[in-house]
């Protein structure tokens, strides 16, 4: 491996290794992938994709955060998720359709991300054995045993209970966020989030 690496390549190698811990890809597989991907860097703010926009492409993010949120009826904006590195954002039901996203996807903190062509990809996961396979266990991970437990809590829990459950599933993103988004991801106000975290530190053991 080379002494310098520069930060694209940096980001590729990240992106690589990711798809692997999920399942190994050969690597022409790993060569039409990349063909299909742009790195580019987007500042803190910026969005990478916008409610109404029917999308073209998903992302990796090598280094930062953004969040999907979605606004209400009188504008007020409930987070849906965030994605930290490793992860892969986009509007997955409006790429499948083709049609405009309900969600906007922007970033928490200046980033660094990989941009992948999602027609490209449909195409190349038709064409790859082992590429369907990253799919499926991506797929089972995310979109079946983390999302399904959440969507459970967020009927049955309490506010105080889901806090908790979210500081033990993303103790780094607890550091990394802001109150008042934690609070939207919750379904909660800022003030009652406040309440919250006072009321657990009071009842924490000596």
């Amino acid at each position: 491996m080379p002494a310098f690496l520069s930060p694209e390549e940096a980001a590729f190698i990240a992106l690589r290794n990711t798809l692997h811990s999920y399942y190994p890809l050969s690597d022409a597989t790993w060569a039409a992938y990349r063909a299909l991907c742009n790195w580019h860097e987007i500042r803190k703010g910026a969005e990478l994709y916008s409610a109404g926009d029917i999308p073209r492409s998903f992302a990796y993010v090598h280094r930062g955060l953004f969040r999907v949120y979605v606004l209400d009826d009188k504008g007020a904006e409930y987070n849906k998720n965030f994605f930290p590195e490793g992860r892969f954002p986009g509007s997955m039901t409006a790429l499948l359709k083709q049609q405009p996203s309900l969600y906007t996807i922007d970033a928490l903190e200046d980033s660094a991300i990989i941009e992948i062509d999602h027609a490209g990809y449909r195409r190349l996961l038709n064409e790859r054995e082992d590429l369907k396979l990253y799919h499926i266990h991506y797929l089972e991970r995310h979109w079946l045993m983390d999302k399904e437990p959440r969507e459970v809590a967020l009927v049955q829990d309490e506010a105080s209970v889901r806090y908790q459950r979210f500081l033990q599933d993303f103790p780094s993103l607890a550091q990394r966020l802001p109150q008042y988004h934690i609070a939207s991801h919750l379904g909660v106000t800022p003030t009652q989030l406040s309440r919250i975290r006072k009321n657990l530190l009071t009842n924490q053991p000596m």
